[in-house]
Order: C-alpha cells, then sequence, then structure tokens
C-alpha cells in the first residue's frame, strides 16, 4: 500500500503546485491590469493566454457587475478552497494508506 500511498502524496504535491503556479500568475494578470499594457507585449499575451480558460467560464456563470471583473475573485477562492479542502484530503488519504 506504500506504493498507492506515494503516489497519491507526489499526486497532492504537484497539484499544490501547479495551484500555486496559477496563483502568482493569475496574481500578475490582476496586478497589470491596473496599468494597462501593450496587447502585443509577450508577457502580457502569455499571462492572458494561461489565465482565459478559468476565467472566461467563470464570467458566464456569474452577473456582470457594473465595471468591475469580480471572475478573479472567483478563481483565487476556488484556488483557496482547493488547497484548502482537495489538497489536504489526499495529504490526508496518503497518510492513512501508509499505516
Amino acid at each position: 500500500m506504500f506504493i498507492i500511498s506515494n503516489f497519491i502524496g507526489a499526486l497532492a504535491y504537484v497539484l499544490s503546485a501547479v495551484l500555486e503556479i496559477f496563483w502568482w500568475i493569475l496574481l500578475l494578470r490582476v496586478l497589470i491590469s491596473w496599468v494597462s499594457p501593450s496587447p502585443y507585449n509577450p508577457i502580457v499575451q502569455f499571462l492572458y493566454r494561461a489565465t482565459e480558460p478559468v476565467l472566461e467560464p467563470i464570467r458566464r456563470v456569474m452577473p456582470p457587475m457594473t465595471g468591475v471583473d469580480l471572475s478573479p475573485l472567483v478563481a483565487f477562492l476556488i484556488i483557496i478552497f482547493s488547497r484548502k479542502f482537495v489538497i489536504a484530503s489526499l495529504f490526508g488519504i496518503a497518510q492513512q494508506l501508509r499505516y
């Protein structure tokens, strides 16, 4: 059972790292949106391409607010929930399988 335990633990660790990286990419996109950057900048294009697949479905579900895009806030909350519940649960399962 230790192999399955190690696999689940590694999966939780990788998922945690991916969520951490996405957190920072999303934060950079939010900060950059405050200064209206050039859309031709390769960094800006990367940030938009990396975050838009997550933000666009949230925008479709949420009602539009008056000029304020709250989809990054919802994405941050989803990341927090995933880290506190899903990843913690995976680490707990891995720990239980170890014994």
